[in-house]
């Protein structure tokens, strides 16, 4: 298989990715980081959650937050909570997030094309039901051609930001050197100002910051899925790879 060209290995990390990096530590492992995560409940319809109640007899390290969705035959709002533990058994046995290194070769120049306001794709979810969707908006198309092949890119917005669900080979990778969270990984894109529908501008896509998506941490999580346009035909080498526990 033919893959993107590699950086020679004289090169020098820059001190963002490092940042990044240590931000991603800190992220995933606060009282509320992915980590911390242990449950999470729908309640009936109408119901909305006691947020004192839920934390009656639960350790002093444990908090609560509402959380909401749509039904996903009706539409309908539902509500619920989660529950976050800091000493959460996966916190204690975090052992790291494994990532490739860093690599120019992966930071990507590509062209963000806005779409229709309210323009939906659908998604799987992992805890979904087998074939079934969920309609998320996809405000435009990122073009870039990675590896000799052009792709057309789908990336939801994430508070403002656009955020890509892709797969590549090193998700199903049985080699311990390359292997990846099986069901893809997730990318942020600085989102363009101030460009109107079907008007190009210039973005970047770098892999060096790809990560792996919350369900990785916790398995409270509900993390949309690739679509086929976000599956590329090369291994990406670059970004974190999985998470790793002590024993």
């Amino acid at each position: 298989m033919s893959t993107v060209e590699p950086s020679p290995t004289s090169v020098p990390e820059p001190a963002s990715w490092h940042a990044w990096r240590e931000a991603r530590r800190q992220r995933v492992t606060g009282p509320q980081g992915d980590l911390a995560l242990v449950q999470t409940t729908w309640l009936p319809d109408g119901a909305e959650p006691d947020l004192e109640q839920v934390l009656v007899g639960q350790p002093a390290s444990v908090t609560a937050t509402a959380v909401h969705r749509k039904d996903i035959d009706t539409g309908a709002p539902e509500h619920g909570y989660r529950l976050w533990d800091a000493e959460s058994p996966a916190n204690r046995s975090y052992d790291g997030t494994p990532v490739f290194p860093y690599d120019p070769a992966w930071r990507i120049e590509a062209r963000f094309t806005p779409a229709e306001p309210g323009r939906t794709i659908p998604y799987e979810h992992l805890r979904d039901a087998a074939g079934s969707t969920r309609d998320l908006v996809v405000p435009g198309d990122i073009t870039a051609t990675i590896d000799g092949r052009e792709y057309r890119l789908s990336a939801f917005d994430d508070d403002g930001t656009l955020l890509l669900v892709f797969g590549d080979p090193t998700n199903r990778s049985t080699d311990d050197a390359e292997r990846t969270y099986g069901t893809g990984r997730f990318l942020f894109v600085e989102r363009p100002e101030g460009s109107s529908t079907g008007e190009e501008s210039a973005v970047v896509l770098d892999f060096n910051h790809a990560f792996v998506p919350p369900c990785g941490f916790s398995d409270q999580y509900n993390c949309p899925l690739p679509p086929a346009q976000n599956r590329l035909h090369v291994p990406v080498h670059a970004g974190e790879r999985y998470v790793a526990h002590r024993g």
